[in-house]
């Protein structure tokens, strides 16, 4: 099963990774000035995860597949790593619906 981990970047900001049973990243969350934001962000990608309508698929520069996931209000709430392939991208996606919705939530800032 998955979990989201909170941890704490360099310029003091909180973010989140929901990483899949594997321990692979499937997801990376933007910065947050206050841990609340970060846990209001855990709550909303648990919550859309499993409406595909809430994907965006898209193509980086250098060709790489990779999808955003929005909140209602058309915010992005978490962003993939890039794939080789848009079937690995499509693989990410089915594991973020798969593990979101009851991942636990582990604090690394604690």
């Amino acid at each position: 099963m998955g979990k989201f981990v909170i941890t704490k970047r360099s310029n003091g900001e909180y973010q989140f990774n929901l990483k899949a049973g594997n321990g692979q990243t499937i997801l990376t969350s933007e910065g947050y000035a206050q841990k609340d934001g970060c846990l209001n962000g855990i709550e909303s990608v648990k919550k859309n995860a499993p409406d595909d309508s809430r994907y965006d698929r898209k193509t980086s520069a250098n060709g790489k597949s990779y999808f955003t996931l929005k909140a209602g209000n058309g915010q992005v709430i978490g962003m993939s790593e890039m794939y080789e392939s848009d079937a690995g991208c499509e693989n990410g996606i089915e594991s973020v619906k798969k593990n979101a919705p009851e991942a636990e939530t582990e604090d690394q800032t604690a």
